[in-house]
């Protein structure tokens, strides 16, 4: 990709979750180079280590339990999931929901194995979850932990840190990046920034009627190799 004369390079980031929604996978898309963002503070009570899946009731939520050291969780990359039978349940429940659904013989047994895997820390259950989907959905982008260009600063000065230590032309912001993006800092230095603004698609699913913003397996069991497409990229 050329412009001005330059290589250049879109880049997005995300804090690691678990089953992520559609929207994280059609920012992933969209960019050049994806950075899982393990440099940030874990979030109590946000999608790190939840997500929702649907079922013939309504949507259902899905939590792995993690250990809490005091009242601070410190980085996400080293916050360990609580023992339990919590995978079991999680791995049932993901049955019982999508068993009737087309795609789910193709999905389940490789979905049920990582989510069942001793894993020690959330960080490593939900990347690899991540690399699964977005091979199951044949998205290409690069892969690469933020960490590993160790990038200094808070909230948008460390995401344009990020961008200098990678060459990114682009920075693609999710929809609250507006509450915090400089984005004169980023302009001032040649990088463009965009925010997401993801229109969520209405597909059939095996339930009847319809409910957004559940994990992206939804998609998958409903309509396998056609979720890339569905996902308005």
């Amino acid at each position: 990709m050329e412009y001005r004369g330059e290589k250049t390079m879109i880049l997005s980031a995300h804090q690691p979750s678990y089953l992520p929604w559609l929207g994280l996978f059609a920012k992933i898309a969209q960019a050049d180079e994806f950075a899982i963002f393990d440099v940030a503070q874990f979030e109590r009570h946000s999608f790190e280590n939840r997500n929702y899946i649907r079922t013939y009731t309504g949507q259902q939520l899905l939590t792995v339990p993690v250990c809490l050291n005091g009242h601070m969780l410190g980085n996400g990359a080293d916050v360990k999931i609580a023992q339990g039978s919590w995978a079991r349940k999680h791995v049932r429940a993901i049955e019982l929901a999508y068993q009737k659904a087309p795609f789910f013989n193709d999905y389940f047994d490789p979905l049920s194995r990582i989510i069942t895997s001793e894993h020690e820390k959330l960080h490593d259950l939900n990347n690899d979850l991540l690399r699964f989907l977005l091979s199951a959905l044949n998205i290409k982008t690069k892969i690469m932990l933020a960490s590993t260009n160790f990038p200094q600063g808070t909230k948008s000065e460390l995401v344009l840190d990020l961008c200098r230590k990678t060459g990114a032309t682009t920075y693609i912001f999710g929809s609250k990046g507006r509450d915090y993006a400089d984005v004169p800092a980023f302009e001032a230095e040649g990088i463009k920034v965009e925010f997401q603004d993801y229109k969520h698609p209405v597909y059939k699913q095996v339930h009847s009627g319809f409910e957004p913003n559940v994990s992206v397996i939804d998609l998958l069991f409903n309509h396998g190799p056609k979720s890339l497409s569905i996902l308005n990229v």
